[in-house]
């Protein structure tokens, strides 16, 4: 039998993480053991887990998720590693999912996920709990009917619940560590992929549930780095990443990113663009699509009005 590391990375959101344990203990095939890369000072207080659970401390300035990803998974001794965010509760089959399609392909695996509003996990929760209330995400295509699907557009790679043989994953070098604090890492690493020649596959399986947490999409809260990592990109790969959040901000204002010159950060986000961004409680996601759709709508509004004025 295949054997599984799972890796997480953690800060904050305590609840999150031990609700993730409990997950990972109810597995029909269990793993070897859980690493959490930790991105705070203080380590975690954890439920007991019939796995072992290591925490290794990996900080930094910026959030430093690529490289925390990368630790984890050098330290990991499973043949297969699932990487599963702090946020997503495993349903009982996902590393019985991940492990049987990894014995079929040589691939980074893409296992489904479905959204839960808030308050879904409070209390003893289960899965049948879940399954009645959890959304699926507007913005990201579902899983193939069965089986595995190659995906063709590695921009579609995003790294929340994931898995890939560890042989893999270190033979491509892993995430680009220049990446720190939020956006852009996941493309890279997707790039990185197709540039290899390893495939990316969606699956039937390996569902996790995503726990509600007060979020902003676009990410305005991490404008800072947004611009910095599509910079970086771009001097690697020779154009831009993340266009649709490029192009949110720059509708609210926020930047200058017009073609051949630095992005410019025109404006620090104030309490407007928070509150057009924010996840309610009631929306078990943030959505850029409908942020840019508002945004047009009201560019669209305000240019008859700017024209009488000229």
């Amino acid at each position: 039998m295949t054997t599984v590391s799972v890796v997480t990375l953690a800060k904050g959101r305590a609840d999150h993480l031990a609700n993730v344990v409990r997950g990972l203990s109810r597995q029909t095939q269990p793993p070897v053991e859980l690493i959490v890369a930790v991105m705070q000072d203080e380590l975690y207080v954890l439920p007991n887990a019939p796995f072992p659970i290591r925490q290794m401390s990996v900080t930094a300035d910026a959030l430093p998720l690529a490289a925390a990803r990368n630790a984890a998974a050098r330290a990991a001794s499973g043949e297969l590693l699932v990487f599963l965010d702090m946020d997503c509760i495993p349903t009982p089959g996902l590393i019985a999912d991940y492990a049987g399609f990894a014995s079929e392909i040589d691939a980074l695996l893409m296992g489904e996920v479905m959204y839960l509003p808030g308050g879904a996990t409070a209390g003893d929760w289960d899965y049948e709990g879940f399954a009645a209330v959890a959304e699926k995400h507007s913005d990201r295509r579902g899983p193939p009917p069965r089986g595995w699907e190659a995906c063709s557009d590695y921009r579609c790679f995003w790294s929340l619940n994931f898995a890939m043989r560890r042989a893999t994953f270190l033979s491509v070098g892993g995430f680009d560590e220049r990446y720190s604090g939020y956006g852009g890492e996941d493309t890279d690493f997707g790039k990185t992929l197709d540039m290899a020649g390893v495939p990316i596959a969606w699956i039937k399986g390996g569902l996790a549930y995503h726990q509600y947490h007060p979020h902003h999409m676009p990410p305005v809260h991490h404008v800072d780095s947004v611009v910095r990592n599509a910079q970086l990109f771009e001097a690697k790969w020779g154009y831009r990443t993340m266009g649709h959040w490029l192009h949110a901000f720059r509708l609210m204002g926020l930047i200058d990113d017009a073609p051949g010159r630095p992005i410019r950060i025109l404006r620090r986000p104030d309490a407007h663009d928070l509150a057009l961004t924010g996840q309610q409680s009631h929306q078990p996601y943030a959505n850029t699509a409908r942020v840019l759709r508002q945004l047009a709508a009201a560019a669209a509004a305000a240019t008859p009005r700017d024209s009488v004025a000229a």
